[in-house]
């Protein structure tokens, strides 16, 4: 037994080397990874692909790496029977319990704002090289149960910009600057203090109106107390069950809510459109990011857009996959198809009332 244990790690050895070289060969280089979404994607271009190389060299290893393995294994499986009754316990992420409010100025159904409670969670994706994991505490807030929909737009601003036309499907071609606009509105409809000042665009936090959630809020709800690459699981096979996305939709937005919500009751946070937060997009910035509810860096040329969309692949859609856009705030900039949002507010307390 020991005899085949120590040939299957040195299998696996053969296999490590090769995938390692070709790995060096195939993946981008870090500057490419670093232009995501500085073109349209509405232009055909999405997420960018790892380009395929050559490998270059024999993938296999040499006879003394090969004698090395094969002692490896017999160690590891020496190893294996002295530590094969230890046993560890999972690290449990934190869950909350959300709640609904109904009272705003949402629509019916399954409308409302849904209270998530404070915690802490490991924010990022190790596959991506601007998003590497680490720990984020959040405070208590809420956020829409939804994506906005055309209705809502239309009620709240007078006027409906999507292409896609249809009062339950959500708000597309709206730039940042017209999601912060309706934040600024909804608020004063519902005599709740405008979180943003509409000449320099900076958010005042303590507000009590409606803003864009920031990336880590935004993360931190669509994970859900998950700490895999879906709030559902590693992989995408269920995608289609809470996601529009490219290999489902049908080539258009769909209308909010017909796909399961995730855990906490949030409906669409993967799908459908991207999602404006309200953090500047910068490729390093987890390195410098606060451990305790991060805003984003101070400046910025784009804004981070989360979610994944409908006409994006299920890659996009991972919880901890980043994406940015230009904020448009020149009234000369439009917006594309596959851009929404929805708002999020702090929780009132005695002395905010």
């Amino acid at each position: 037994m020991g005899m085949r244990f120590g040939r299957i790690i040195e299998y696996v050895w053969i296999a490590a080397v090769s995938k390692t070289r070709r790995s060096a060969c195939e993946w981008p280089e870090a500057s490419s990874l670093s232009m995501r979404g500085s073109l349209p994607a509405c232009c055909g271009w999405g997420p960018p692909q790892p380009r395929s190389g050559k490998v270059r060299g024999s993938a296999c290893p040499s006879p003394v790496l090969r004698r090395l393995a094969f002692t490896a294994g017999m160690l590891a499986f020496v190893l294996f029977l002295v530590g094969c009754d230890r046993k560890t316990e999972a690290a449990k992420p934190v869950r909350s319990e959300p709640t609904v409010n109904s009272n705003s100025t949402a629509g019916k159904g399954k409308s409302g704002l849904v209270q998530i409670a404070a915690g802490r969670f490991m924010m990022g994706d190790k596959e991506q090289v601007d998003a590497p994991p680490h720990e984020v505490g959040i405070h208590a807030f809420q956020m829409d149960s939804h994506l906005v929909t055309q209705e809502e737009f239309q009620k709240v601003m007078g006027s409906n910009p999507s292409r896609w036309k249809g009062e339950k499907n959500p708000v597309e071609q709206v730039r940042w600057s017209d999601a912060v606009k309706f934040c600024n509105k909804r608020s004063e409809l519902e005599k709740l203090q405008p979180c943003y000042d509409l000449k320099d665009w900076k958010c005042d936090f303590e507000a009590t109106g409606y803003r864009l959630p920031t990336e880590a809020e935004w993360e931190y709800a669509c994970r859900a107390g998950s700490a895999t690459s879906y709030f559902f699981g590693d992989s995408p096979l269920k995608l289609g069950d809470y996601a529009w996305f490219e290999k489902n939709s049908g080539g258009r937005p769909r209308p909010v809510g017909e796909k399961q919500s995730n855990p906490w009751g949030l409906y669409d946070m993967t799908g459908n459109v991207w999602q404006w937060c309200n953090d500047f997009y910068k490729v390093d910035y987890y390195a410098e990011s606060p451990r305790e509810n991060p805003q984003g860096p101070a400046t910025g040329e784009t804004k981070v857009v989360r979610g994944g969309a409908w006409r994006f692949s299920a890659e996009s859609c991972r919880s901890g996959y980043r994406y940015n856009e230009n904020p448009g705030y020149a009234d000369v900039c439009f917006g594309y198809d596959i851009y929404g949002f929805r708002c999020v507010r702090k929780v009132e307390t005695a002395a905010s009332r």
